[in-house]
């Protein structure tokens, strides 16, 4: 979708300062701000800028896996990860109007490569009839025109074993824009659909966000929201909760609060699994229950996500906690921050 971006030498030139240093990052993860989503920051180091601007911290990071979550292994066609029995994530674009620095998908999103065909990806999922239930991701779907996304869809209302789409997309936040009434009505003809974004501070709760939300759910969308913890950026009471009580009047219920991935290039935005917890605990009793997210860590080797209750982790080491998986496998999950702490 065409959009207008900021490239960093603009940026630079805005905010007063070398671009030079900062090359050699976006060369290795690509680089991309809408201009909508750099117009949301403030100062040099704000909550926005973090979240997009390059920094030398990503290259200093080395030990952690370019895909810890497995998903090349639990990728059985191109274009598709399939980790639970009944669900799977159908890989549709590997661009975003924004590049988080925090992505999970940092060694493919914006790389050179370009998105694989998913023809069969979507033979794939036709022939396994215990998939009932599909999340368009990427990269962003709605990156996609309106009407390429539309035979996306279509293909897979065609399979009749297909009960549920979902969608991720950060562009309410990033590129809210992109969010019209022509491709909220074209969204309806897919029902039961739903849409998860990804807000993760206050600031970026502004009208032309909650406009778009309020399309989306004007032809029933139902929205949910994705929140990643992030050291400095979300990791204090007041900010979050602002944020999910602002979440509530967009009309997007809090879904997920996510333990940074050990995704390597962005270990300068983690924080110790005890003050997630610490966190998530402390907003109950002081917002309401609808504002309050499941904390969860997605474990490492593909083994899926666990939610972090009062009792569900068990210290067995300086920075090692043991979990149970959904399958009720127990693993040895470390907490690398927690060593320093």
């Amino acid at each position: 979708m065409p959009f207008q971006t900021v490239s960093l030498a603009e940026l630079a030139h805005r905010f007063k300062f070398d671009e030079t240093p900062l090359k050699p990052v976006a060369d290795l993860y690509p680089y991309r701000i809408s201009s909508y989503y750099a117009g949301l920051i403030t100062a040099p180091h704000d909550p926005i800028w973090q979240q997009c601007v390059p920094s030398l911290l990503e290259l200093v990071d080395t030990e952690q896996h370019p895909d810890p979550l497995d998903e090349e292994r639990l990728s059985p066609v191109p274009g598709l990860i399939h980790r639970y029995p009944d669900r799977a994530v159908l890989l549709v674009s590997n661009r975003c109007a924004t590049y988080c620095r925090f992505c999970m998908r940092k060694r493919r999103v914006g790389c050179a490569g370009g998105q694989p065909a998913l023809s069969a990806a979507l033979e794939y999922i036709a022939a396994t009839p215990q998939l009932r239930d599909i999340i368009l991701s990427g990269g962003d779907p709605l990156m996609l025109s309106d009407d390429e996304l539309h035979e996306i869809l279509l293909a897979l209302r065609r399979i009749p074993h297909v009960e549920v789409i979902r969608i991720g997309s950060r562009m309410p936040v990033t590129a809210p824009a992109r969010i019209t009434p022509a491709f909220c009505r074209m969204l309806a003809e897919h029902h039961p659909l739903y849409l998860n974004t990804h807000f993760n501070h206050p600031q970026e709760l502004t009208s032309e966000a909650a406009q778009a939300c309020r399309l989306l759910a004007s032809v029933g969308v139902p929205l949910g929201n994705q929140t990643v913890l992030l050291k400095g950026v979300n990791d204090d009471s007041p900010t979050m909760q602002a944020l999910l009580t602002g979440l509530l009047r967009l009309q997007v219920r809090p879904y997920y609060l996510h333990q940074m991935d050990l995704v390597r290039g962005t270990a300068h935005f983690r924080t110790p699994l005890e003050h997630g917890r610490q966190l998530i605990g402390a907003l109950r009793g002081k917002i309401s229950g609808m504002a309050i997210p499941h904390f969860v860590i997605d474990l490492p080797g593909g083994k899926g996500k666990v939610p972090v209750l009062p009792d569900s982790l068990t210290r067995v080491g300086e920075a090692v906690w043991q979990v149970q998986t959904s399958s009720g496998e127990t693993i040895n999950y470390f907490d690398p921050v927690s060593v320093a702490q």
